[in-house]
């Protein structure tokens, strides 16, 4: 009976989790509508204008859309089987009953992985519910109930955790999103103020002009001051996890811990090749496993040589390798 209980709560919250991105879908058809008909069609009446913003308009819905889609469908990525148990590990580890023996075998577990960030406490981050030692970044979302890698928040906007696969997306998404407002605010501006003070007849277009104009501008302050925090996170090489609580080493709590400079930041999350940084294709550098250390100790030094090609190399079982 609980058990069934159980199943039908985590299936209503998977159907209430799709609410908002219906809205926001909802708002963007509207949005659609409205300009491409209410104003381009019906409203505009010079016609190289009417082909400009028509041409313009759909060039930044269209990225907009590809952006979306690519924030809300990318699947989270997660740990690859290295960072599991085996089977004699897993089987040591639950039969230890002592808390600082159960440690010490995650610690020994661990010096063979190219983990450097540790639980406040000072304890190897293992997450009981996956079976997996975190690699650093690495998050459990208990929304989507799996650790993923580089996480940086689940966002209800997308239903989708935001991590390693579809950091780019969504930070394209935002982008987008903001030129996707600025346009349509500039270019309904002057039908804005002509409906405004009565220089175009009443007629049905005027509500979906003049309440376009006031959704747009709503959305881009709300997605300026989002982008900004995120453009800032970036530059920084920080998740949102982590601007709020610092990432401990074995050192200590350091902040600024993967910070590596603006231009190695932002190849981290762009990648290589300029040609693709804004189009939606995933280009991040590494596969979200490990990432280069400010001051790394000669230790974790030599350890990320040790294990570069290793983890360069893809791996066949795994779920979350990119």
């Amino acid at each position: 009976m609980e058990m069934a209980l159980s199943r039908g709560l985590r299936c209503c919250q998977r159907v209430f989790s799709w609410i908002p991105v219906l809205i926001i879908t909802a708002v963007v058809l509207w949005s659609y509508y409205a300009y491409v008909f209410e104003l381009c069609l019906f409203t505009v009446s010079n016609t190289l204008e009417k082909v400009v913003y028509l041409l313009v308009f759909h060039v930044c819905f269209g990225m907009f859309s590809w952006t979306y889609w690519k924030s809300i469908f990318s699947p989270p990525a997660t740990p690859c089987k290295k960072f599991q148990l085996s089977y004699s590990d897993k089987q040591r580890y639950e039969m230890e009953e002592r808390p600082d023996a159960q440690k010490q075998i995650l610690i020994e577990i661990a010096k063979k992985l190219p983990i450097f960030t540790r639980a406040q406490s000072g304890a190897i981050r293992f997450c009981d519910r996956c079976q997996v030692l975190k690699p650093d970044r690495c998050h459990h979302c208990s929304v989507c109930e799996t650790c993923v890698l580089k996480m940086d928040h689940h966002c209800p906007w997308v239903n989708n955790c935001v991590g390693f696969s579809n950091y780019k997306f969504f930070l394209l998404f935002l982008a987008y999103s903001m030129l996707y407002c600025i346009f349509i605010t500039a270019t309904v501006l002057q039908y804005f103020l002509k409906f405004w003070v009565g220089a175009l007849p009443n007629e049905p277009a005027k509500f979906h002009i003049l309440f376009l104009m006031f959704v747009a501008l709503m959305f881009f302050v709300s997605l300026m001051f989002l982008f900004s925090y995120h453009c800032w996170l970036v530059a920084k090489n920080k998740s949102t996890l982590e601007a709020f609580s610092a990432p401990v080493f074995v050192s200590g709590p350091d902040r600024n811990g993967f910070n590596v400079g603006l231009h190695k930041n932002l190849l981290q999350v762009f990648g290589e090749d300029r040609k693709l940084w804004f189009i939606p294709v995933f280009t991040s550098q590494g596969n979200g496993h490990y990432f280069p250390l400010r001051s790394p100790s000669s230790e974790s030094r030599n350890l990320l040589l040790a294990n570069e090609d290793m983890w360069d190399e893809s791996d066949d079982g795994s779920e979350g390798d990119l």
